[in-house]
């Protein structure tokens, strides 16, 4: 492992996202929450907080953290929707994460937000697989970092994004580093808590 003992502890922050490509019909089942195991987006969440604090079991090498905070939001994207952050989905529609996870210490936790965004993606792929053998899990990846000596980085498409509210019909509850910085994803009316023509 390499050796971070000497670097001091700062608030470290990051962000990574992933999305699923899944079926309209496991779309429709998701939405309607009729999955015989349960309720896959509150699952997700769930598995996805329980992949970040278990990363350095998975991970060789990576240090154990004791993360301050693990906050992770998945929902529903429609085929027709706004967002410069997810894809038009070409055979079906997507599920979106995006994990966020803060600690004080002496190295980043860029590997607990991926982990927590693949838990998540993992569950949904679990969860749906006897309906849907074509789900693919797709662009993971660390859209915003912060702190440490490397300071703030952030992926551009996301950026463009980043704006004065809320994301997702789930709400991050707190601002990344100044409280100004809050992703925004314009989804359709089909969002739960969303109407048609606003910005979440």
């Amino acid at each position: 492992m390499v050796d971070v003992g000497g670097k001091p502890a700062t608030k470290r922050t990051a962000i990574a996202i992933a999305y699923i490509r899944i079926s309209p019909e496991v779309y429709k089942q998701i939405e309607e929450n009729s999955n015989k195991k349960g309720d896959v987006l509150g699952i997700a969440r769930i598995a996805g907080i329980m992949a970040a604090k278990r990363t350095s079991d998975i991970i060789p090498l990576c240090h154990p953290l004791a993360l301050t905070k693990a906050e992770v939001d998945v929902y529903l994207v429609p085929a027709y929707h706004l967002s410069a952050i997810w894809p038009k989905a070409g055979h079906g529609l997507l599920v979106a994460i995006q994990a966020l996870v803060e600690t004080v210490g002496p190295t980043g936790v860029e590997m607990e937000a991926l982990m927590a965004a693949q838990g998540a993606a993992l569950t949904v792929f679990d969860m749906c697989k006897a309906m849907d053998k074509t789900m693919t899990i797709e662009g993971a990846k660390v859209v915003y970092k912060a702190g440490g000596r490397s300071g703030v980085s952030l992926d551009i498409k996301w950026k463009n994004e980043v704006g004065a509210e809320k994301f997702g019909p789930q709400r991050l509850r707190e601002g990344l580093g100044n409280g100004d910085l809050l992703v925004k994803g314009r989804l359709n009316e089909k969002i739960p808590g969303v109407s048609a023509g606003t910005s979440t």
